[in-house]
């Protein structure tokens, strides 16, 4: 019989094969094809197959793939990128709603999502199509996918880089916005933030560019050899070439000008040979207005929108200065009768500052050039970590090894990783090994061997050996990915300190331009002739000197480059205010298992205490419970009974009880595994003799679990978890810097006590639940204390929470990893150190940077006044004060990028 359905999510010819080979492999199905014009496939099946079956086939696949019923409503959802406010919002749902054969549509603005029912499925191409004719930039694409834009079935990088900006300056705290441009708050050029995305070659027609293939080959047009197409130039670096083109030309045309100006110095000025004064000021005019109007126009723009949204910036005193400067000798050039003596030179024409207008304009030009060249060097920690992403990868179908891009992977996938390369997705290792350099993600320079089993990051670097892995995290579910999302949200947020910064900076620029409006009015009533031209100039520059740029970037340039430095030490930092805090600890409270110890857990003997059961059938009950557990206590013992080759039985009514063990059913017989607390649940008695056994394990650090048969403990399991290597060595440096460091237990006291005298802890609690650690953090908190946590496991995740700065391993569970601030990707306690030290570095450089912009601006501001001209007749050019102000910027972007050399070690 056969069957049609309509499928959704497909956007290319790849899709379409993908989805007809996932059908095709569905029980009872003897063919199916599937077409991507009309979104249907038609299944040829030997008997009924019911709809959820190939549902289920598609969404394991996770490609986003959804199969129905034709002509039964249906419902998609959808990202949405664009919207900044609720307006934007109800817009957007409204065009939606309006697309014919949309039942209903609704969109989410917290989510960018849109739900969008159809009476049939409706191509993502007219959406995209009717958001488009509405304006704006909205863009619409399949969940969970990248942003595409499709045309001949072939996917187009966005036009403005990755399409996700955001202001250096975070004016707006962490909002990006989706096309490069302006702060539309300080008018700051907005900053491409970096992406992993598929960088894979892809190849065009030179005579047909709309031709492109993901695979070289001839044009299906005129037969011709595809080539290569050139890589996308990133919005930065367009910004930088920009700037690079506009100030070539300001300096072609203001060179003159000042030349011009300065003519006038010279004793019996030699241009006045060929023209007199006024006419080399009316070609200094014309010279000024490509400077004006041209390649600094943009600074008079961003001034004009600051003062009409009362954002004011540094644009607003630039654009003021250099506008007063240049619109006044205009008005003197054309209409010098209107103008007091004052004004005049002795030739009788009004004192003109072209000179002084062009040159501010292109100097803070210039500064503009150079803090977009350091800006991409600030980010150069994600520029690295994005170099990791390999493009290709070996994809092993039905033994026969295929070159793919990476972002073809499927969950699932067997791929083959020959000696060199890089590892293309995460997975683990399903036969071979080799040796690993993941120096790139955890800091740690030394190669990791890694055999059958073991995990693989993605962008580590393989050795001489080659293996096959099982693809299991592919796209942005990747570590390196993660990673990378990480290290940008985090150089994007504020930290705690930027608040005062921020709130100086409110006050800032009309403060300026009331000394600026006070200057002028001094000078005019007590300076010397011409008053109004000392009053003028001096005006100018006061608010060309002031820079509230200086004092904005000091804290979120010193965050950007100390985030990506943690990057690639393995320390990845949540947000800006962990790493503030960090710096302010005084108590760490560790948990024992994975952060003291290995974590990798291993069994050191079985005893039986009881004639009725040998040692091996004490075993099997263990493992055959534990075998339903996650635990990496209860994994060794499976893997122990797997070595002795014991055959495991079926365990019911499993259950965990948090902090005490596990219990279950074998045979119809009742089996409790874990500590005393349990043994007292089971009512199963516990000998003195016995106890005094099981303490003397314990008194030597080793883990001992009772095990109990129908309420009777018929023996005990001895289970050893290293100490790892640097735990000793990171304590010990923890606390020479005066943080008591404690460790939270859920293990017993004797086990506790021995690991916490090994290693000379300030204390510790042991027993503990995952309640007693969130009560005990709560308690040291109402002490007044700064407390951060350091743990792996899911019974960590609510005091990770609860803690000032909850600091999780990277090789523990991901609920523990969303609930911390900070992440250690190698899961070691000298990670906790590389924090406490970047902290106390990226603090000492803020505080440097917003020293430095305050007494900048505090001396700078008076000395433009003119303060100094009563004592030592000195005043400060308008030129001078533009240079100033526009390398004060670059200053503090360097101060910053001074922590990339830091050691962390």
């Amino acid at each position: 019989m056969k069957h049609s359905y309509t499928i959704s999510g497909m956007t290319c010819n790849g899709c379409r094969a993908h989805v007809e080979k996932i059908l095709q492999k569905v029980e009872g199905v003897i063919d199916a094809s599937v077409n991507l014009e009309k979104a249907e496939a038609e299944i040829e099946m030997d008997s009924h197959i019911k709809l959820s079956q190939f549902q289920k086939a598609l969404k394991e696949d996770g490609g986003g793939y959804e199969i129905h019923e034709p002509g039964k409503t249906m419902t998609h959802t959808y990202n949405i990128t664009g919207m900044t406010c609720n307006g934007c919002r109800t817009h957007v749902e409204k065009v939606l709603n309006a697309v014919e054969g949309v039942s209903k549509a609704t969109v989410n603005l917290e989510n960018k999502e849109a739900i969008i029912e159809m009476e049939s499925y409706i191509k993502i191409q007219k959406f995209q199509q009717e958001l488009e004719k509405e304006g704006g930039t909205y863009q619409i694409y399949s969940h969970g996918k990248a942003p595409k834009s499709e045309e001949n079935g072939s996917s187009k990088a966005l036009e403005n880089g990755n399409g996700t900006f955001y202001c250096p300056m975070h004016c707006e705290g962490d909002k990006t916005y989706d096309k490069h441009g302006d702060c539309p708050v300080c008018g700051m050029d907005l900053v491409e933030e970096m992406s992993l995305k598929s960088s894979a070659t892809q190849y065009t027609c030179p005579m047909h560019p709309e031709i492109v293939e993901d695979e070289p080959g001839d044009c299906p047009i005129c037969g011709m050899d595809l080539v290569p197409m050139e890589a996308d130039v990133s919005a930065e670096a367009k910004t930088y070439q920009k700037l690079l083109k506009k100030f070539k030309i300001a300096v072609l045309f203001t060179v003159p000008i000042f030349l011009i100006a300065m003519s006038e110095m010279i004793p019996g000025n030699p241009l006045y040979d060929w023209l007199d004064m006024k006419t080399w000021n009316w070609i200094q005019l014309g010279l000024s207005i490509p400077v004006v109007f041209y390649a600094t126009w943009m600074f008079f723009e961003r001034a004009y929108r600051s003062i009409i949204t009362w954002n004011l910036n540094m644009f607003t005193l630039i654009g003021i200065g250099a506008g007063v400067a240049w619109v006044f000798s205009v008005f003197g050039l054309l209409f010098p009768d209107l103008f007091p003596d004052q004004f005049k030179t002795e030739m009788g024409t009004v004192h003109v500052y072209f000179e002084a207008a062009t040159v501010i304009l292109t100097l803070v030009l210039l500064g503009q050039l150079l803090e977009a060249r350091a800006h991409s060097r600030t980010n150069g920690a994600i520029k690295e970590l994005l170099k990791l992403a390999p493009n290709k990868a070996y994809k092993i179908v039905d033994g026969v090894e295929q070159e793919v891009p990476t972002d073809q992977i499927m969950v699932g996938d067997l791929l083959r990783v020959k000696p060199g390369d890089k590892i293309p997705v995460d997975g683990t290792i399903e036969k071979g090994q080799s040796s690993l350099d993941e120096s790139m993600i955890t800091g740690e320079p030394i190669p990791v061997d890694k055999i059958v089993g073991d995990k693989v990051s993605s962008g580590t670097i393989n050795g001489n050996q080659s293996f096959t892995m099982i693809a299991e995290k592919v796209g942005n579910e990747t570590l390196l990915a993660q990673i990378i999302k990480m290290v940008n949200d985090a150089s994007r947020s504020q930290a705690p300190i930027q608040k005062l910064a921020d709130k100086i900076s409110g006050y800032f620029v009309p403060i300026v331009v009331l000394i600026s409006v006070i200057t002028f009015v001094i000078w005019a009533i007590y300076g010397p002739e011409p008053v109004y031209a000392y009053a003028m100039i001096n005006a100018i520059a006061v608010l060309i000197i002031a820079c509230p740029c200086a004092l904005g970037l000091a804290t979120p340039m010193s965050v950007m480059v100390g985030v990506g430095k943690g990057a690639q030490n393995g320390v990845l930092i949540k947000n800006a205010e962990a790493l503030e805090q960090m710096n302010k600890i005084e108590v760490l409270i560790i948990d024992k298992t994975g952060t003291i110890t290995e974590g990798k857990p291993s069994v050191e003997k079985v005893v039986a205490l009881s004639s009725t059961y040998s040692e091996d059938e004490v075993l099997k009950y263990i493992s055959s419970v534990n075998a339903l557990s996650e635990h990496p206590l209860a994994q060794a013992t499976v893997n122990y009974s797997k070595e002795k080759k014991l055959n495991l039985v079926e365990a019911s009514n499993f259950n965990s009880v948090t902090g005490k063990g596990v219990t279950g059913e074998i045979e119809g017989k009742k089996v409790a595994i874990g500590n005393e607390k349990l043994m007292i649940d089971s009512k199963a008695k516990i000998t003195p003799e016995f106890k005094s056994q099981v303490e003397s394990e314990q008194e030597q650090g080793k883990t001992v679990s009772y095990v109990a048969v129908s309420n009777e403990i018929v023996g005990y399991i001895t289970i050893t978890d290293p100490i790892k290597k640097t735990s000793a060595q990171a304590i010990k440096e923890l606390m020479d810097d005066g943080i008591k460091v404690i460790m939270l237990t859920g293990d017993n006291e004797k086990t506790a006590k021995a690991v916490a005298d090994q290693l000379h802890l300030s204390g510790y609690k042991a027993g503990m639940l995952p309640e007693d650690k969130l009560n005990e953090v709560k308690r040291l908190q109402e002490e007044g204390k700064l407390v951060a946590m350091a743990g792996d496991g899911i019974n960590d995740a609510p005091a990770l929470a609860q803690s000032n700065v909850g600091i999780a391993m990277g090789t523990g569970t991901d609920v523990a990893i969303e609930s911390a601030k900070i992440t250690l990707v190698k899961g070691d306690l000298q990670g906790v150190v590389k924090a406490k030290n970047l902290s106390d570095k990226v603090m000492t450089n803020i505080k440097q940077n917003l020293f430095f912009a305050l007494i900048y601006n505090t001396v700078g501001v008076p000395i433009a006044a003119g303060v100094l001209y009563p004592v030592f007749g000195l005043l400060l050019s308008p030129m001078i004060a533009a240079l100033a102000m526009s390398f004060s910027s670059v200053s503090v972007i360097g101060n910053a990028l001074r922590l990339k050399n830091v050691k962390l070690d």
